[in-house]
Formats: structure tokens, sequence, C-alpha cells
């Protein structure tokens, strides 16, 4: 198959899918609204290589501290750094800490979850102990604390802001499997001698993997707005890596000399970001829940 016939299929397959989510209230708009801010996120990193006037690190790529003009759309920072260089290429990085912290959230909390809360006795009162402990602590400031060990670098981050959330999965899936695995199917799957293995996977996953992803979805929102944190605080990436958390760092310490558009344009593209995955987020959890309403 070409690659024009590949992506001939993907857009007849897509749009379709769309216009149903119109036909679905409120909740199919939210969700068509978070997804389109999110695209336009993701199809500007895409095509950085391509659509980025300067590179996101030169130095003295324009006069210091300029004024948005036509030369320098978003103007330059206190390094002559040309800022809309720097907004596109930054979201790269904001998205890769997302996806790994949200993947390594989904392989942990899940598992565990699912494993824990079916077995019950001694396994999940260990692994509800454990969760609740970590739970207890204060998100940012745990996630501060696990950085400030492991270092500057996209996994170091991403592992930091997973740990936050792991608890998260964890509590939402072992919530689920109670329910459940008391259900009449789940009881007959048994009487008929379908083994643990089988049980867990063809009867209950499936019937847990909508709230997970609605909560995956949420998720997204919230390691963003904790990475940018982490930045924010000088524990996040190198320096020589274009990130939006820098800029809001470097742009807050410019805002009394009156260079509003070095920590403005950085912050309204995290604010679009979180927001997108936020109101994908709630209008999938109303779409794939039927007791939402």
């Amino acid at each position: 198959m070409t690659y024009t016939e590949t992506r001939g299929r993907i857009i007849v397959q897509f749009f379709p899918r769309m216009a149903s989510l119109r036909k679905r209230g409120i909740a199919g708009w939210i969700t068509i609204i978070g997804l389109a801010m999110i695209s336009a996120v993701v199809l500007m990193t895409v095509a950085a290589p391509w659509i980025s006037p300067h590179d996101p690190n030169e130095i003295g790529a324009g006069p210091v501290l300029t004024y948005p003009t036509w030369s320098f759309p978003l103007g330059t920072n206190h390094l002559g750094q040309d800022m809309l260089s720097r907004l596109i290429w930054g979201g790269s990085t904001m998205l890769q800490v997302a996806v790994l912290s949200v993947l390594l959230c989904l392989a942990v909390g899940v598992p565990v979850g699912l494993l824990s809360s079916y077995v019950g006795g001694l396994v999940d009162k260990s692994a509800s102990l454990a969760m609740d402990s970590i739970y207890a602590f204060p998100g940012l400031v745990l996630a501060i604390a696990i950085a400030a060990m492991l270092g500057p670098g996209v996994v170091n981050m991403s592992l930091s802001i997973a740990v936050v959330y792991v608890p998260s999965y964890y509590r939402i899936v072992r919530s689920q499997v109670l329910s459940i695995k008391e259900l009449p199917y789940v009881e007959a799957a048994r009487t008929l001698g379908a083994p643990g293995r089988s049980t867990l996977l063809r009867y209950i996953l499936p019937n847990i993997l909508p709230s997970v992803v609605a909560v995956a979805t949420v998720n997204f929102a919230d390691a963003i707005l904790t990475a940018a944190g982490l930045t924010f605080v000088g524990l996040g990436l190198p320096v020589s890596i274009p990130d939006w958390g820098w800029d809001l760092t470097y742009g807050r310490r410019l805002l009394p000399s009156g260079a509003w558009w070095v920590i403005t344009f950085p912050g309204l593209m995290i604010v679009i970001l979180a927001l997108g995955f936020a109101l994908a987020g709630e209008g999938l959890s109303e779409l794939l829940n039927p007791k939402l309403k």
C-alpha cells in the first residue's frame, strides 16, 4: 500500500468519526475542540524543521529584547533568540515528556491495579498501602524531590512525573475491578473454569479501558503543567533544549523591564495544550461512560 493510499484511508476513516462526535451533543463538541487544540500543537511540532524561521538556540538572531515585529513576530529574548522559533520547537519537548510519563503510568498503574484488586488479600492491602503513601504527598513537591535526585533530562523528568500520578491509575483501576469482578458474567466465567488470566484479559480489562482512557487524557494536561513547573524551578531539562518552561523562567525575570512577550506566548501555549487535553479528557469521560449524561 502506497503512502497516498494509506493517507487517504486514514482521512476517510477519521472525518466520519469526527462527524459522529458532532451528533453526541455538548460532550462531542468538547471532545472535538480539545482534539483540535492538541492537533494544532502536534502539527506545529512535526513541521518545526520547515516552519521555524531560525535556530531556536541561536544567540543573536536578532536585537536583544525586540518587541514583536514583522521580522520577529513574537519578539526576541534577552539573548537575542527568536521567540517564535523557540515556541515552535518547545512543543516537541513538552509533548515528549507528557507522552512518556503517561506511558509509564499506564505500564505500572494498570497492571498493579488489575492484579492486586483481583487477587485481593495481603497483595491488595500491600499495594494499596504503597499507593496511598505516594498519594499522600503533594504532587509537585514529590515531583521536585524526585527530579532533584535524578537530575535533568526528558526520561528523568517523565519518571518523576509518572511516580506522582501512578496512584491515580491504580485507584481508578482497583475500584473498577472490585465492582466488575462481582458481576454475573465474571462469576459465570469462573464457574465454567476460565483461568484467572483469561478472566482478567477477556472479561475485566476491556470494561475498564474507557475509564483508563479518560484518566490518561486528563493526565496529559497534569503532566504538561507539572513539567512546566519543574523547569520553572530549575529542575527540568538542560538550558540548551528549547522548552516553554525555561522561557517562562526567564520571562518572569524580564517582566519588570517591560518585556511581556517573553513570558506571555510560552505561557499561552502551555495553557492551550493543557486545556486541549483537559477538554478532550472531559469529553471522552462523558462519551465513554454510559452513566454520565
